[in-house]
């Protein structure tokens, strides 16, 4: 799953590299057109992320200045740049007031947490969230013991012990931050010599967020067909329906 994600998230920044066939030069035309846009959707999500911290609104047509010469390619820019705050940060681009297309981010899946410090830089940390309640969602039971939820994080350098230069040390922030916070369970396993421990959803996720917007996430970021998990489907549609 984690290294579905960071595939997709790569394709949304890169776009899809150019077919065979064709003149060098025009191979080559496109090469420096893909690579331009990689970097506008670089210098676009870098623009977006101090108006995260202030918690201000942004318009097009502030947006538009950052693309300079490719303001032509805004529409696929913006797209790009939306699907990387989404799916690395866990960041949803969502438009305020479409009179003059203003936007402002918020942490996706209608979570109101976001990790960020109030006294100095930071970044936000709702995407390893995300991940880790779908990780938990497709367990038997929705537990996941804790080995394999450091399965996935590894993949993408998030490591037990090893400080990170978004979440700092992962294991506090998954065993004692988000279970502070009410994300997240952990709890030892009964019965179990040595002793190993497990995850569940915690109260607070399942006050914000739902089993289904979950997996509408984990199936949009990784490109599976939802056929492919036809009892989880209906079992989370069921609970969105119960709490409704």
């Amino acid at each position: 799953m984690a290294g579905a994600l960071e595939r997709r998230a790569d394709q949304h920044i890169q776009g899809e590299k150019a077919g065979p066939g064709g003149a060098c030069t025009e191979e080559g035309a496109e090469s420096v057109l893909q690579h331009a846009r990689h970097q506008e959707v670089t210098d676009l999500v870098g623009f977006l992320l101090p108006k995260y911290r202030t918690k201000e609104t942004t318009t097009e047509a502030e947006m538009l200045t950052i693309l300079k010469d490719y303001q032509d390619h805004f529409p696929v820019v913006f797209s790009r740049a939306s699907a990387h705050s989404q799916l690395v940060l866990g960041l949803d681009v969502k438009e305020v007031d479409p009179s003059n297309h203003s936007y402002v981010l918020v942490p996706a899946l209608g979570l109101a947490y976001d990790g960020m410090l109030s006294d100095g830089p930071s970044m936000p940390k709702p995407g390893l969230l995300v991940l880790l309640l779908g990780l938990i969602l497709l367990e038997d039971d929705f537990v996941a013991l804790e080995e394999e939820v450091w399965g996935a994080p590894s993949k993408v350098g998030v490591c037990a012990g090893r400080e990170h230069y978004i979440y700092g040390e992962p294991r506090e922030l998954l065993t004692k931050v988000w279970v502070q916070e009410g994300y997240l369970e952990y709890r030892q396993v009964p019965h179990c010599d040595p002793a190993r421990y497990e995850f569940l959803w915690g109260p607070r996720a399942h006050a914000e967020t739902s089993k289904w917007q979950v997996l509408e996430y984990l199936l949009r970021a990784s490109g599976w067909d939802p056929r492919s998990f036809p009892s989880l489907c209906a079992e989370a549609v069921s609970d969105d329906a119960e709490g409704a």
